[in-house]
């Protein structure tokens, strides 16, 4: 027992004897290269193909980000150019609003002046006849009444039209010299 308790004691209990240590070694080498053989060539293309992936997709992403600001910046233009047209628009339906209104004025203006100038026309027509007709009524009226002063009839329409053309001309040269 001496021996084995002096082997034993020799031993050290942590470090592993060496036939044990080839043998793990050999099996090591063994699994480590069949891992390296097979499954080593599939990891790196499934993470080869992940890398793809990933790459393509912010690569997609990128593209999709730059249409996307492409197309805004598109929308926004033309935007601006529909704002643009709304104001000429705008400012072209004020213009054509403020001419016709100045138009209408113009031609409201002519047709006032049209009236004004035809009831002036009316109004001296009027004036004339009205003239005419008292003109006649009081030559018509003055000669029956001279005809009763002087006691004979003075029927002749000659003399009888111009007294009474020299009478009213006469109150007319009267009225105007009264103004």
């Amino acid at each position: 027992m001496n021996l084995l308790v002096l082997a034993a004691e020799t031993e050290n209990p942590l470090v592993p004897p060496i036939p044990e240590l080839v043998i793990g070694l050999i099996a090591f080498v063994i699994v480590f290269g069949f891992l390296a053989k097979k499954l080593l060539p599939n990891i790196n293309k499934v993470l080869e193909e992940r890398r793809e992936q990933i790459e393509g997709g912010i690569e997609k992403a990128e593209a999709a980000q730059t249409e996307a600001q492409s197309v805004l910046e598109q929308y926004k233009a033309q935007l601006a150019e529909a704002r643009h047209e709304a104001a000429r628009l705008r400012q072209e339906a004020l213009e054509q609003g403020t001419a016709l209104k100045e138009e209408l004025r113009a031609e409201g203006q002519r047709q006032r002046e049209e009236i004004i100038a035809a009831g002036h026309a009316q109004i001296e027509a009027d004036r004339k006849a009205a003239s005419q007709a008292l003109r006649q009524d009081v030559g018509k009226l003055a000669t029956d009444l001279a005809g009763k002063l002087v006691g004979e009839s003075l029927e002749d329409a000659a003399r009888q039209s111009r007294t009474i053309d020299r009478f009213l001309s006469e109150l007319e040269e009267k009225a105007e010299a009264a103004r």
